[in-house]
């Protein structure tokens, strides 16, 4: 199926690695130029460099946090200066820290709230005017299956990625008129750097082993597996695409069947 998104500029956050990686490639598979942005500048210009030379597509990165004010409005400003355009934002970082609720104090809180939800926002802002202008635009947020089952030792992520869904929620509606779809994928356990920090601490906390810890988590998913990265990044993709016109304000899981809900 031809996407139809040859020559649209996407931008995609936390694409150093996991998810957002799989997701940049999957989006320049289609032709899409790209402006990248993390944390870990030097693993970005590796993985521009691949991706030129496999797509021949132009890319744009920088290494910066989300988490400071004002980066990401003016990273979005950037790229639809540069490139210019910018149709597709694919909103994505790392999640906070595992565990319980006394465990974590107030600063832990407004941390999980900037790397979550205000680092979502802060993108959409910066890109939204360019898209208003061309009268076309997606905004994908990848989040968590915790938005629908949260999930054991994981409070502040359960807590604050069910804000991200109320905000896309929202947004959807006031962007619509303008062409612009905003909707959510809700991954469940797929093989990524994140998820193996989640293993290690159930591992830790629990007395046994990382494959045991895995193992614990596959049990739980009809499909009987972890999911890979390029599943979660061709829903994505789809979502960012010509094809998905008449999708808005919809969240998506890919989970294996683990979520047990009906809606």
């Amino acid at each position: 199926m031809d996407m139809g998104i040859k020559d649209r500029v996407a931008c995609v956050a936390g694409a150093s690695k996991g998810l957002g990686r799989a997701v940049a490639w999957g989006l320049a598979a289609e032709g899409c130029h790209l402006a990248l942005c993390a944390r870990n500048g030097a693993a970005l210009e590796a993985l521009a460099a691949e991706i030129k030379q496999a797509h021949g597509v132009k890319v744009l990165t920088r290494g910066l946090d989300l988490c400071q004010p004002g980066q990401g409005e003016a990273f979005c400003q950037e790229a639809a200066h540069n490139l210019g355009r910018l149709d597709i934002l694919v909103t994505n970082c790392g999640g906070p820290p595992a565990g319980g609720f006394e465990d974590f104090g107030e600063d832990d809180w407004l941390r999980a709230v900037g790397l979550i939800l205000f680092s979502a926002q802060a993108l959409a802002r910066g890109a939204l005017p360019a898209m208003r202008g061309q009268g076309w635009g997606r905004i994908v947020n990848l989040t968590s299956v915790s938005v629908k089952q949260p999930l054991n030792a994981l409070i502040l992520s359960n807590s604050i990625r069910a804000a991200v869904i109320g905000w896309a929620k929202t947004l959807a509606d006031e962007v619509a008129p303008a062409g612009i779809t905003v909707n959510n994928i809700c991954q469940g356990w797929i093989l990524t750097e994140r998820v193996e920090e989640l293993l290690a601490h159930r591992s830790q906390a629990q007395g046994i082993s990382r494959d045991e810890a895995l193992a614990q988590a596959v049990a739980g998913i009809p499909l009987g597996r972890i999911g890979r990265p390029e599943e979660m990044a061709d829903l994505a993709v789809f979502l960012a695409s010509e094809r998905a016109s008449y999708i808005t304000g919809a969240s998506y899981l890919i989970d294996g069947g683990l979520y047990r809900g009906l809606m």
